[in-house]
């Protein structure tokens, strides 16, 4: 999975809750009040960053002052501390073609 890059970041309020809202762009502030969101408040960050590096921008401007935006920025930052950005699946092992022939044989033998 590649590490996605953003340039704006902010907060949202979507159905009372507080939301931290990432961006390529400002123009999502029109995306978001169409599906609903309230309060959308989306700040450039002047260059691109990964979602970890944004929020820990956002710590860094006006809008963690707002004791409510300075909860929702602190979750999200929360969520990324200690956790690596580039994400791996865990693949379950495979059998291998002794032991299905063995499992067959059990089988068959029952």
């Amino acid at each position: 999975m590649k590490n996605r890059l953003f340039s704006v970041a902010g907060v949202s309020r979507l159905h009372g809750e507080v939301k931290v809202r990432f961006a390529t762009d400002l123009t999502y502030v029109k995306g978001l009040t169409k599906a609903g969101n309230t309060d959308v408040e989306l700040v450039d960050a002047g260059r691109d960053m990964t979602k970890p590096e944004l929020v820990e921008f956002l710590k860094t401007t006006d809008l963690y002052k707002n004791p409510e935006y300075q909860a929702a920025i602190d979750a999200r930052a929360a969520l990324y501390a200690g956790k690596d950005v580039v994400k791996t699946s865990k693949s379950k092992a495979k059998p291998s073609l002794e032991a299905i022939k063995a499992r067959a044989e059990a089988e068959a033998a029952e």
